[in-house]
């Protein structure tokens, strides 16, 4: 979106507008500035320029009720006179760009010198034959073709460093597309419900035009700007844009303007749509950011440059852009802590480069000084200047021996495999009803041992059904027939159902013939209304009759009052009030009753508790949710206070109650099951009544009769975990969740609280992993807290998705099993490379390192190593990452934070494999030229032709890690290593490449890859003593590991690494929780420029960035009351529509970034100090 594109847009628009302006009333620049005001100025402006909000939708040619009437030729003049509603996104890199990042590689920069200095003294002849006395060691002699052949090996090097850059480049460019395309199925998942021509309809947020009546709705983001036509108790959570945490409560005549990226909280209404994309105020912003995001960018990169290279190498995982040295120190005094798996790779590569980074060194160091005390000393030859170039080559070769060594060992297929893993999984996942916003929620849910679970929608299937119902003294168990029920009675329980519900839920015929008929909107009001069918009546006339604009005054349901009132003013000027909600919180507003003559009677709080048992708790013990429908009339004059909402809500007069049958899902027992069977503790949170609750919990199998758990209730669960003053005490929430398994009556802040207790809980030995379900505006909180967040697709609000990690396209519980099963996967696979790897690793340095020692020369070549180590490594990480999970993955307790990366069966089968292979290529190297009767390879001279000895050495080599690949596919100690095989091609397609490739090496790679012809025999032998490591698996499997207790375990993360953190959370989590996250106050800038930046930075969001928004997104954003710290460790992304909120795009840039005039670095110490 650079300066330039902008201005070609803006300019274009400019001209097209001033052509059609005229044919619409308002020109495009007179709605941007108008919705720059903002409330009593608005209203003012309005008033002075257009009259009110009716005169503007006829300026605008729509109607407040009938909408656009949505022919295209008019759609399209609307969008091309203002634009449409979606914003231009980043550019992605070129394949260039990711080349180049690719060559920053410290090891391949490394490798790159030392192959051009070997070029450049291969081609350097020194004057006259004097070399020939210069060094012993240059032994047999050289025929002229060979001295020239010199610079093969470097260019044989160059080549292969080309061609690793190639494969990661590649990779990159696929994982951004990869990106790019799941950012498009989230942008084309979000719809918008507008009226056109007189019908309801919804339809995606980019298609969304000027002069649109959109209806809004709790719970909604709004996907552009408006003017606010009509509605009730609408409240807006602005601070996306302002930064001001308040709800702002909005109304025609005081404050009309509705902003792109703010929040419904409350209520619903309508909205004209004034202005779309880049017109509207969070379009303007991003304009804004673009043309800022350029220069930032260049700024950027030259810090980054100074000091990228040496932090990269050590931390391949972290990052690879290096990023500020000193940021990232920042960054991670921060970061609370990484995904489990990234902390536990990190560490473990760190140690296995710092090894190798030895090992390489003292190779150098014994080669030199071998070869200085041979020439020098031993042999007295004087140091002639006519030498130095031979010297000097030798030396180079030294080094590049060394170097060869440092890149075996360095495991770069590591960042690749998980790469590959998560990718592959995410896309496997789509599949499976998952779709992942945050790539290391994948893999965090396979170490998940608890799940907090809603129940209506996720346990149940949210087709709400009245089944039974107490009207008129009767206790009916089925639908009564509408001849019993007193027609008053009758008439008022129609009105009161129909009148108090949202106008947009409706109940459809059915799509198919013989299906259940459609439910649309709220789906305990489809219940209601459902009833109203069943009694043989009609809600629709009622509506028409009093029209949602007649509506006096409508209390919206939210999760304080559990209850909704809509208030009618009656013909004879006096008003009545429709009330339904709860039964327990609605019956105890009750003073009257209806009878069965339909005449209201005393309602005692004795009647009441009978009620309660007779009626209520038999209901809500066979799973029923129980909603109580009542009604109050009011005098015309004096008019009642409506705000004061205790007195109105008051002496209600009951009408009915009826218990309402959400049936549980068909396939969640066994989820659940499978769920405990994995050691997954899953847990029901939900608003419903406790026996409803537990009734549903025993359907569910979340709780099995006889069994020590508890079922509390939200104020039960406040008292116990609350002292005296109130404050929420730790150990008390240890005493109780447990063997907590549901919680009824239960708020939002109930559900963060649970969610932070079991987190912060030191109760077991291993730190819980928490994984929650949420749908409504108010789980935000509880899932951005969770380890993994999973928000509804279906019924889940738009606020609750952009909290979550994953989106649950069904709503089904029994995709939470799949994405743990997928996590596991994730996990499993990436052990299985590391056991590969490291045997690779492990062999070929002891092999170059002990080989340069005795012979002075690496059996296996700098470009043979080159193949081994990069090639293999790239294809082996796919086929290993890449196998399809099973079944008996959820046969296991999860891993845990605790638990080592490489268990003691692995360490056992990386020895126990390197040991075979250490013995038959030492056994080849010394004794090897007798057993084939072949020429010794070892002391050869410089650039002497390759041997048949060294061939067989590195041949076999090769063929040993072919079949150690399918030894790898197992790592739990398992016999049947073949087992599956075939339902992975990958895998079989890549052992099957390799070994073609290899076979055309060997035979036909000649000096580049110091490679001679192998006899077939030759080859025979080779495949057989490579055959032998599947045997010699066998042998090991039989090993039994408890005996091994020598063997240590590597990559574990020890608890005190995430301690500091946590202290330094302890003196900022006073400020009270629930108000930050709603606050979640921030300007849009320092969020903006992340985002910009994140998307010049995809591909590092992939390999670290998923990391860092797991931390910051954790962090739950720790914000002092100062406003910009607020913003900095803010998570939550504007949108504008979601073309522009890439949902995905995380902000690793927010604290690992030189930018901001230096803010973030100041807010963040200032965090510190608080």
């Amino acid at each position: 979106m650079g300066d330039l594109t902008n201005s070609d847009f803006y300019s274009k628009n400019q001209r097209t507008e001033s052509s059609h302006g005229g044919e619409l009333g308002c020109t495009m620049e007179e709605l941007r500035s108008l919705m720059e005001l903002r409330g009593t100025e608005a209203v003012v402006k309005i008033k002075e320029t257009y009259g009110d909000t009716e005169a503007i939708c006829r300026r605008l040619k729509t109607s407040p009720i009938e909408g656009l009437p949505g022919t295209a030729p008019d759609l399209e003049k609307r969008k091309q006179i203002f634009g449409q509603n979606f914003i231009p996104p980043k550019k992605p890199k070129t394949f260039l760009q990711l080349v180049w990042e690719a060559l920053q590689d410290v090891t391949l920069i490394i490798l790159e010198i030392a192959a051009i200095i070997s070029l450049g003294l291969s081609f350097y002849h020194p004057p006259g034959d004097s070399n020939e006395g210069c060094a012993t060691a240059q032994g047999g002699a050289e025929d002229e073709g060979e001295a020239e052949a010199g610079w093969i090996e470097g260019a044989a090097i160059l080549l292969s460093v080309i061609c690793v850059v190639l494969v990661t480049a590649f990779n990159d460019w696929s994982k951004e597309k990869q990106f790019r395309g799941l950012q498009s199925r989230i942008e084309q998942e979000q719809k918008f419900t507008v009226v056109r021509a007189g019908q309801v309809v919804q339809i995606p947020v980019a298609e969304i035009v000027v002069g649109d009546i959109a209806q809004i709705k709790y719970g909604d983001l709004l996907p552009a700007d408006g003017l606010f036509i009509q509605g009730n108790d609408l409240k807006i959570d602005e601070s996306s844009l302002t930064g001001e945490s308040d709800q702002v409560r909005k109304s025609v005549d005081k404050d009309p303007m509705l902003l792109s990226g703010t929040h419904v909280m409350e209520g619903s209404g309508r909205m004209v749509v004034t202005a779309v994309g880049v017109n509207s105020q969070t379009g303007i912003i991003f304009t804004l950011l673009g043309a800022g995001g350029e220069e930032e960018e260049k700024k950027d990169k030259k810090a980054k440059q100074q000091d990228g290279a040496a932090a990269m190498e050590m931390q391949p995982l972290k990052s690879a852009e290096g990023g500020d040295a000193d940021d990232k120190k920042k960054a991670n005094m921060h970061k609370k802590e990484k995904s489990v798996l990234q902390g536990k790779l990190t560490k473990l590569a760190v140690q296995i480069g710092k090894a190798g980074l030895v090992m390489s060194a003292i190779t150098v160091i014994i080669l030199v000084l071998y070869f200085t005390v041979d020439t020098f000393v031993v042999n007295k030859k004087p140091w002639l200047p006519e030498c130095t170039p031979v010297y000097v080559q030798y030396f180079v070769k030294f080094f590049i021996i060394g170097v060869t060594v440092l890149v075996v060992a360095v495991p770069e297929g590591l960042p690749l495999a998980v790469t590959i893993s998560l990718a592959y999984s995410v896309k496997k996942m789509m599949k499976d009803n998952n779709l992942v916003r945050h790539l290391d929620a994948c893999e965090t849910m396979g170490n998940a041992t608890a799940i907090c679970s809603d129940k209506t929608g996720t346990l149940t299937t949210n087709r709400m059904t009245v089944v039974q119902a107490y009207v008129g003294d009767v206790h009916y168990k089925e639908i009564p027939e509408p001849s019993s029920i007193n027609a008053k009675t009758l008439e008022l329980l129609v009105n009161a159902i129909s009148i108090n519900s949202a106008y947009t839920t409706k109940i459809l015929p059915p799509e198919k013939e013989g299906a259940l008929p459609r439910q649309v909107g709220n789906k305990t009001e489809c219940g209601l209304l459902g009833f109203v069918l069943d009694l043989q009546q009609d809600y629709e006339p009622v509506r028409s009759q009093m029209p949602e604009e007649k509506l006096y005054k409508v209390y919206t349901f939210n999760s304080v009052r559990k209850s909704m009132s809509t208030v009618i003013k009656m013909p004879d000027d006096s008003f009545r009030m429709y009330s339904k909600g709860a039964s327990e919180i609605v019956l105890k507003k009750c003073c009257k009753i209806l009878s069965g003559a339909g005449e209201p009677r005393v309602f005692r709080p004795r009647d009441r508790d009978e009620m309660v048992k007779k009626v209520i708790e038999p209901m809500a013990c066979d799973g029923l949710r129980t909603i109580c429908v009542a009604y109050r009339d009011f005098p015309g004059s004096p008019e009642p206070d409506w705000d004061n909402e205790n007195d109105i809500l008051s002496d209600l007069t009951c009408i009915c109650v009826v218990g309402i049958e959400d049936p549980v899902r068909p396939e969640v027992p066994e989820a659940i099951r499978k769920c405990q069977r994995a050691g997954i503790t899953v847990r029901m949170v939900t608003g419903d009544n406790i026996n409803t609750a537990r009734a549903i919990a025993i359907k569910c199998g979340i709780i099995h009769p006889g069994e020590d758990f508890l079922c509390l209730e939200g104020k039960e669960f406040n008292r116990r975990i609350r002292n005296e003053k109130g404050e929420v005490e730790q150990e008390r929430i240890d005493k109780i969740w447990p063997k907590l398994r549901v919680l009824a009556r239960s708020s939002p802040t109930d559900k963060h609280t649970l969610v932070k207790g079991i987190i912060d809980s030191t109760h077991t030995e291993q730190r819980q992993v928490v994984a929650v379900t949420g749908d409504g505006t108010n789980d935000g909180p509880a899932l951005k807290k969770a380890d993994v967040g999973f928000a509804m697709g279906i019924a889940g609000t738009d606020v609750a998705k952009e909290a979550s990690d994953i989106i649950l396209t069904d709503d089904n519980f029994s995709s939470i099993v799949k994405a743990v099963m997928w996590g596991r996967n994730v996990y499993d696979s990436i052990s299985k490379f590391l056991q590969f790897q490291l045997t690779v690793n492990v062999v070929a340095v002891i092999v170059a390192f002990t080989g340069a020692c005795i012979t002075q020369d690496s059996p296996l070549k700098a470009v043979q190593m080159l193949w081994v180590n990069l090639i293999m490594d790239t294809f082996a990480s796919l086929a290993l990452a890449t196998e399809p999970p099973t079944e008996t993955l959820l046969l296991r307790k999860p891993y845990g934070r605790n638990k080592p990366l490489i268990s003691r069966t692995m360490m056992k089968n990386i020895l126990g494999h390197a040991v075979y292979q250490l013995t038959l290529i030492f056994t080849l190297l010394f004794v090897g030229e007798k057993m084939f009767q072949i020429d010794s390879g070892r002391n050869a001279p410089l650039h002497s032709p390759p041997s048949e000895h060294y061939t067989i050495i590195f041949n076999t080599f090769v063929m040993m890690q072919l079949f150690n690949e399918i030894n790898a596919r197992k790592i739990h100690g398992e016999r049947n290593v073949f087992d599956g095989i075939f339902r992975n091609p990958i895998f079989c397609t890549i052992v099957l490449g390799t070994f073609a490739i290899q076979i055309a090496i060997v035979q036909f790679g000649g000096k580049p890859f110091s490679c001679s012809p192998l006899q077939l025999d030759q080859w025979m032998w080779c495949i057989f003593i490579g055959l032998g490591e599947l045997v010699w698996g066998q042998v090991i499997a039989t090993i039994p590991t408890s005996r091994l207790t020598f063997l240590k375990e590597a990559g574990r993360l020890t608890q005190k690494e995430e301690t500091p953190e946590e202290e330094l959370n302890e003196d900022v989590e006073e400020i009270d929780h629930a108000e930050r996250e709603l606050r979640r106050g921030q300007i849009l800038w320092f969020r903006g420029l992340n985002r910009i930046q994140t998307q010049i930075e995809v591909v590092n969001t992939f390999k670290s960035g998923a990391s860092f928004q797991g931390a910051l997104r954790r962090q739950s954003s720790v914000t002092s009351q100062s406003q910009d710290v607020a913003n900095l460790s803010s998570p939550s992304r504007v949108s504008l529509s979601n073309a522009l909120s890439s949902p995905t795009s995380l902000p690793p840039a927010a604290a690992g970034h030189p930018r901001g005039e230096g803010v973030p670095q100041l807010s963040l110490r200032r965090v510190r100090k608080a």
